[in-house]
């Protein structure tokens, strides 16, 4: 029987890093293979004007389907003639969902949001969609307590009850069967504090109702990603650090983040090397693996700079945990993550 690994695969969503006049840098999909270390093109995300990006969106999957949800749309260009800087001017947040196929591999437009959103939570929960909080509008520095419900068979969203604080930069995960926004920024109101920052809201399906727990998350800087495997919630950083040298479970008994035994381990390439700079990186679970993701810049060759890109996995069920690393691809082109991919199959 084949392993979960030589069936799953991963999607992520990239766009390229600084503008070119010859590069379309409009977001496009990957796909990662673990059963031969391969990365490939998929499609990119059809609707989008040459050299808009689309940020802030989230990415997630049910069946062998891939839903592109939200976020804002922005253009990036370079400041001025002759200078590297770049900016990126924001354009809309938008409320719209597209669907592709990855069998047929066949894009779909699906119902929007009854609420366009960006820095959202995001989780599948029951085969349904959930989304929960962000931003509705651009330039605004306070969050939404608004949530819904996409039911991927009848193509439709539905109105959950408010959170009861406002929050964007906040991750959504399934755990034990229910549906978690944790951390992000975060208050009731006016009030806008560490206490709330640091809490999480969990959504009872069955009751259809928010509870609040306290202190889930601990840290007043939103959390990166939180993952569930093996029944267990994993994390690697913060919005601000993506990587903390190791990897955190979370101890419910004791409502703290513990360091997981083993994956501290300073040789390990996930640490940057000092004569290169780590571009992005983002985990995916796949049966009881964390897979890694990242993106390196090496040191240029002449007027070139080389990026690398590899994959760390770390398994989660042995003895103090183990590391392994795929051999590392040397591209080209500079990309930037968009979005923390999803797995399928």
């Amino acid at each position: 029987m084949a392993s979960l690994s030589t069936k799953r695969r991963i999607y992520v969503s990239f766009c390229s890093k600084n503008p070119s006049p010859a590069t379309n840098m409009s977001n496009w999909i990957e796909c990662f293979n673990p059963s031969n270390n391969a990365w490939h093109h998929v499609s990119r995300v059809p609707g989008l004007v040459e050299n808009n990006i689309l940020k802030g969106f989230s990415m997630v999957a049910v069946g062998g389907s891939i839903f592109i949800i939200g976020g804002r749309l922005c253009n990036k260009m370079n400041a001025a003639a002759g200078n590297d800087d770049v900016v990126e001017l924001d354009l809309e947040v938008l409320s719209s969902v597209l669907r592709y196929d990855v069998r047929d591999g066949a894009w779909f437009k699906c119902a929007p949001l009854t609420t366009p959103r960006f820095d959202f939570a995001c989780t599948v929960c029951g085969n349904k969609i959930y989304v929960a909080g962000g931003q509705c509008a651009l330039g605004s520095a306070r969050g939404i307590s608004s949530a819904e419900v996409y039911d991927p068979v009848l193509d439709t969203w539905e109105a959950l009850p408010n959170m009861s604080t406002l929050r964007y930069k906040c991750v959504g995960m399934t755990w034990q069967g229910r549906v978690h926004v944790v951390g992000g920024f975060a208050g009731r109101g006016d009030s806008w504090d560490t206490k709330e920052r640091s809490s999480a809201e969990v959504y009872e399906p069955d009751d259809a109702r928010w509870k609040v727990i306290v202190g889930m998350w601990q840290l007043d800087v939103p959390p990166n990603q939180i993952v569930g495997v093996g029944g267990k919630l994993f994390s690697s950083g913060d919005c601000l650090n993506s990587w903390k040298g190791h990897i955190e479970a979370y101890d419910e008994e004791l409502s703290i983040w513990k360091v997981v035994e083993g994956s501290t381990n300073m040789s390990f390439p996930i640490s940057t090397p000092t004569n290169e700079q780590r571009l992005y990186l983002t985990m995916a679970p796949i049966g009881t693996d964390l897979y890694f993701m990242g993106g390196y810049r090496m040191p240029a060759e002449g007027e070139v700079s080389r990026i690398k890109s590899v994959v760390h996995v770390f398994k989660t069920t042995s003895n103090g945990g183990k590391w392994r690393s795929f051999e590392p691809i040397v591209e080209v082109e500079e990309k930037e993550l968009c979005s923390h991919g999803c797995v399928v199959g």
